[in-house]
C-alpha cells in the first residue's frame, strides 16, 4: 500500500476496532475471519503435516499439497498406489488467460514435486521422479498427467529442508532494508546450476532498478487486460466464508498488512475488481518493489518445455524452502513472465520477452519465474489449503 492508502486503512481500521469493541458487529468480525484464521479448517493440513507420522505415501501427498503455487490454485490431483504417486494437472484450477500454455501450473506441479521427494526420502523411500516430456503449446498439454514418482524401500535419510515444508509461507508483506547475504546469494546460485539453470540476482543498480519497472509495467498490463483481471479476480477470497467454502486462493490474511490494517480490510466490504485490481497495482509498486532488497529470475533453456518448467518449479520450491531455514521471505513477482505468455498466445510482438532478453544478456536462457527475497518487517501467515483426501483420485 502506498502512504495515503496505508493513512486511509489505518483510519478505518481504528474506527473498525472502535465499532467491534463496542459490540455492535462482533458477528461481523467473526464472519470476515477477524478474530484469526488458525482456528478454521481451511488451515488444518499445515497442523496435520506436523502432527501426522511420516509414513506411507498419503504422507507424501500432504507434504505435496503445501507446496507453493500460482495464485494458490493448487491445480494438483493424485493417484495414489504403494509403489508410485501419479501428479495430475487439474484442469478446472486452470488460470485461463493468465497462463495460456499452463506453465505456471506446471511451475506449481514441481514445487508439489519438490515437497513429496523430501518428504519421500525422509520417510524412508528411494523417490524417482519420471517427468513427462513435450512442449507446452497454447491452451495446454493433450494429457493432464504431469509425472510419476516411484517408490522403493529404502534407508531414512535426513533432510534439512523437511521442517520447513510447514513453516514455508509466500510472504506479500514489506520487508526490511537489510541486504542478503553474498554467501547466501551464491547457494542459491549453485541450487539453479546443479540444475542446468540459470538464477540471476539484482541487489542494487540499474538493472535491479529495470526489472522493477517490468514487474510494475506488466501488473498494469494485465489489470488492463479484461480477461486477465477477470482470471486473477476469481482467485481473491475476501471473506471468511469464501476461505472456507474454496479453501485456496488468495486471502486478505496472507496479504502481509500489519495487523490493525488487516482487521479493518476484514471489516470492510468486499471490495469490487477495479479497486482491488488498483490496490494490487499499488501494493506492487511501493511494497513488493519499493521494499524488496532482492530480486532474482530464474531462467530455463526451453521456456514452453514441460520437464524443464516441472524441474523450475521444483528450483523454487527448494530456494524457498531453503530460504526459510535462512529467516528469509520470498514472494513471486511473476508478471513479466506472464505478460510474455499473454504476447504470444495473442501473436503480439514480443516486447515484455526482449526487454527481459535485454536484462539478462541472454536469448537463450529466457526468465520462467521472476521473484523477491529478503527479511520480512512481520511474520508471514499461512493460506489455505484442500486437505490430501480431497485432490486423491
Amino acid at each position: 500500500m502506498g502512504e495515503g492508502t496505508t493513512r486511509r486503512a489505518v483510519a478505518l481500521g481504528l474506527g473498525g476496532v472502535s465499532i467491534v469493541a463496542a459490540g455492535g458487529l462482533v458477528w461481523r468480525a467473526h464472519d470476515a475471519g477477524v478474530l484469526g484464521a488458525a482456528d478454521s479448517p481451511a488451515y488444518q493440513p499445515w497442523a496435520d503435516w506436523r502432527d501426522e507420522p511420516l509414513h506411507g505415501p498419503l504422507a507424501i501427498v500432504r507434504a505435496g499439497i503445501l507446496a507453493a503455487n500460482a495464485h494458490n490454485t493448487q491445480p494438483w490431483r493424485f493417484e495414489v498406489r504403494e509403489d508410485h504417486i501419479a501428479l495430475h494437472a487439474d484442469p478446472a484450477r486452470h488460470l485461463g488467460a493468465f497462463d495460456p500454455f499452463r506453465r505456471e501450473m506446471h511451475l506449481s506441479l514441481g514445487c508439489a514435486l519438490e515437497n513429496m521427494a523430501i518428504a519421500a526420502q525422509a520417510a524412508g523411500h528411494d523417490a524417482e521422479i519420471h517427468p513427462e516430456s513435450g512442449d507446452l503449446p497454447p491452451g495446454g498439454p493433450d494429457t493432464s498427467l504431469a509425472a510419476v514418482m516411484t517408490l522403493t524401500p529404502g534407508e531414512a535419510r535426513e533432510q534439512p529442508l523437511l521442517n520447513a515444508i510447514a513453516q514455508r509461507h509466500t510472504h506479500r508483506g514489506s520487508y526490511l532494508p537489510v541486504p542478503a547475504p553474498q554467501d547466501a546469494q551464491q547457494a542459491m546460485r549453485a541450487m539453479a546450476e546443479a540444475e542446468g539453470m540459470r538464477l540471476v540476482l539484482y541487489e542494487d543498480g540499474p538493472e535491479k532498478g529495470r526489472l522493477g519497472e517490468l514487474v510494475v509495467s506488466a501488473t498494469e498490463t494485465i489489470i488492463h487486460d479484461a480477461e486477465m483481471a477477470q482470471a486473477s479476480a476469481a482467485w481473491f477470497r475476501f471473506t471468511r466464508r469464501a476461505v472456507e467454502e474454496h479453501r485456496d486462493g488468495i486471502t486478505l490474511d496472507a496479504a502481509g498488512l500489519p495487523p490493525l490494517i488487516l482487521a479493518a480490510a476484514k471489516m470492510l466490504p468486499s471490495p469490487g475488481a477495479e479497486a482491488a485490481d488498483r490496490q494490487w497495482l499499488e501494493a506492487t509498486r511501493a511494497v513488493h518493489v519499493g521494499t524488496a532488497p532482492l530480486l532474482g529470475m530464474i531462467c530455463v533453456d526451453g521456456l514452453y518445455d514441460r520437464a524443464a518448467t516441472l524441474t523450475a518449479g521444483r528450483l523454487w520450491q527448494r530456494l524457498h524452502l531453503w530460504m526459510t531455514t535462512q529467516g528469509m521471505a520470498a514472494q513471486p513477482l511473476n508478471q513479466p513472465v506472464e505478460i510474455v505468455d499473454r504476447e504470444a498466445e495473442l501473436g503480439r510482438e514480443p516486447a515484455m520477452a526482449a526487454a527481459l532478453a535485454q536484462l539478462t544478456g541472454d536469448t537463450e536462457m529466457r526468465p520462467t519465474f521472476v521473484f523477491r527475497a529478503g527479511y520480512a518487517l512481520r511474520p508471514a501467515r499461512p493460506s489455505p489449503r484442500r486437505p490430501a483426501a480431497a485432490v486423491i483420485a
